[in-house]
């Protein structure tokens, strides 16, 4: 429970299946007597000796809080395997996510990831990315995806987000004037050295293998960058600073 909250979960909800495979919970008395079949349904794992972990909230955070959760149990408990390598792909993101905020959808990778085969006939809920992750241990290596490459789907996906032809060629003109001359498809794949060193050398942290770590504040111990600027040096940038008076 402490675990959980300190991640940001409001609380956690635990079940706990018994060598009778009878559902041991705080709240057991609550839960309908269909409830382990109904769970193999939905976690085919789920067996004498399980423990089931529940979050309520929004469903994005709430698998986030999750899986660090997950790896927070792992390690506590000895269940990593040392010295494996184990990689694995992670594909078919959604292609949008909906913006409580702004009550808009947005992308979740970039406006330029080519949507999965069959899009066309779907909506923003259903649509998936032909995009991928490079997983090691655990950890995201990298990432990537495979690009639009031509102008009428790109129009499409700009729709869809709810953009207008003048806001997007207003932010993304250069890329879709090169789409209009035409270039082949392609795509491509980043991956974090770092990350991969990290896992490696068995550092707790990637702050220790960065050659220059920041501190939360993005301060540079080693350059101390940044420093206060001269007016000189705001003269051949052409920046004038001001500053406001508060009105009392």
């Amino acid at each position: 429970m402490g675990k959980a909250q300190e991640l940001g979960a409001q609380g956690l909800l635990w079940v706990r299946f018994n060598q009778e495979g009878i559902a041991e919970s705080p709240v057991s008395k609550f839960l309908p007597a269909s409830f382990l079949d109904d769970i193999k349904k939905v976690v085919p794992s789920a067996k004498p000796g399980s423990v089931l972990l529940i979050l309520a909230g929004p469903h994005k955070q709430t698998w986030e809080i999750l899986g660090r959760l997950r790896l927070q149990v792992a390690k506590e408990y000895n269940l990593i395997p040392a010295d494996q390598y184990n990689f694995s792909w992670v594909t078919d993101f959604p292609m949008f996510e909906f913006d409580e905020q702004t009550k808009q959808w947005t992308f979740v990778h970039h406006p330029f990831t080519s949507p999965q085969e069959g899009w066309e006939t779907q909506d923003q809920h259903s649509i998936k990315a032909r995009g991928y992750d490079i997983i090691l241990n655990g950890v995201e290596l990298g990432g990537g995806s495979i690009r639009i490459h031509d102008a009428a789907s790109q129009a499409k996906v700009f729709d869809m987000l709810g953009m207008s032809k003048e806001d997007a060629n207003e932010r993304f003109g250069f890329l879709l004037e090169a789409q209009e001359l035409g270039f082949p498809p392609h795509g491509g794949l980043a991956i974090g050295v770092d990350r991969l060193i990290m896992i490696m050398t068995k550092s707790s942290s990637i702050r220790d293998v960065i050659a220059f770590p920041k501190t939360q504040r993005f301060y540079d111990p080693l350059m101390q960058s940044p420093t206060m600027a001269s007016d000189k040096q705001l003269r051949d940038y052409g920046i004038k600073l001001t500053v406001k008076q508060e009105v009392k």
